[in-house]
């Protein structure tokens, strides 16, 4: 018997089944303009560094502090919350894991718009649980349906704004889906910086609602892995006898608490991407895109004349990376993450002369 059908024998049906989640590219060789997942583009703030390299000096020998106190601390005098409706995540990927673990068994269901973060079914299929994907309407609002309880229901997705369209619900609308759900409800604000409202309010009003945010993006944190959970104390209780003992390194810890502190940064990021957004959108639109506006730091757009595939590749080979996205019953895109003005001008330039 040969080493891959020992091991397959070895491991759970559920697992030997499922695809792994596939992000996108990360180029390890050559030169190239990364427009594809959707980091950003900036640097982020000298005290980042500076705090990350004052604790690999002084604390690497000891554990980190399981629930990242002095984040909690700094995020809770930041958002308006006391710091026990705070859980720290290595990045909000573990947080959704976090909430699945706890929430979601074997032959339970978990539900999603779609199209939406494909990590989601994953998540379920880790689980050995089911997945039900409601279509967004082509607005991207969402069905009636979204909001209907059914038998071991256990959980609720959703990312607003969501990915790839970059499309947000108001927090009104969240609130009237909670209101009917008989389970809870995350919202995924990964892009929520980027966007003119967000749903933390809700988190007081519907216990059933949690939020998770991450430092990925608007923070310019992707390679630190950082996130976290804003939901009533009862969750966060629930989530701790979950998580990882030290789901956070000491370095990620000390870079979060240094970068939420410096919310001038934060802000003055955001307005640059949020510009740089607007222009790409108006001269994706002028090229003959279909462009939905985004409020996110990314932009989709397809086109009806042309398969946008060969778009990508051309891009690719022009060493310009963005993110090709097709989706069964939906149609396919182009996702091109907001980068910095002359990233884009580059972007732009390529387009056109390929059109």
């Amino acid at each position: 018997m040969d080493p891959k059908s020992i091991v397959q024998s070895m491991i759970r049906p559920a697992i030997a089944a499922m695809s792994p989640y596939i992000p996108g590219e990360q180029p390890q060789g050559g030169k190239f303009i990364k427009l594809n997942t959707n980091e950003n583009p900036y640097p982020p703030h000298p005290d980042v560094a500076e705090a990350i390299s004052a604790a690999a000096r002084d604390r690497l020998e000891r554990y980190p502090d399981p629930l990242g106190t002095a984040f909690r601390i700094r995020a809770g005098e930041v958002l308006g919350f006391d710091p026990e409706w705070i859980l720290c995540g290595n990045g909000s990927d573990d947080i959704l894991t976090i909430i699945t673990r706890a929430c979601v068994g074997e032959g339970d269901v978990l539900r999603l718009p779609y199209p939406s973060y494909i990590l989601y079914r994953t998540l379920a299929q880790i689980q050995n649980a089911k997945w039900e994907e409601v279509r967004f309407n082509a607005d991207f609002s969402l069905p009636g349906a979204f909001a209907i309880g059914q038998d071991r229901l256990r959980l609720v997705f959703l990312p607003n704004p969501n990915s790839p369209s970059g499309t947000v619900l108001s927090p009104a609308e969240i609130g009237e889906l909670a209101a009917k759900l008989p389970c809870p409800l995350l919202v995924d604000e990964a892009y929520a910086d980027f966007a003119d409202t967000n749903c933390l309010e809700l988190v007081r009003q519907y216990p059933n609602v949690l939020v998770s945010r991450t430092l990925s993006k608007s923070y310019g944190l992707a390679g630190l892995r950082f996130g976290f959970l804003v939901a009533h104390p009862e969750w966060i209780r629930v989530c701790r006898n979950v998580k990882d003992s030290y789901n956070c390194d000491t370095l990620s810890l000390a870079g979060a608490t240094a970068a939420i502190h410096r919310q001038d940064w934060l802000q003055e990021n955001r307005a640059k991407i949020i510009a740089t957004r607007s222009r790409m959108q108006t001269r994706l639109a002028e090229l003959g895109f279909d462009v939905t506006p985004s409020s996110a730091n990314f932009v989709w757009c397809t086109r009806q004349d042309r398969p946008v595939q060969p778009l990508y590749e051309q891009l690719k080979a022009n060493k310009i990376l963005v993110r090709y996205m097709k989706y069964e019953g939906w149609g396919d895109g182009l996702r091109i993450s907001v980068g910095t003005d002359s990233q884009i001008d580059a972007c732009l330039t390529v387009l056109e002369s390929l059109l």
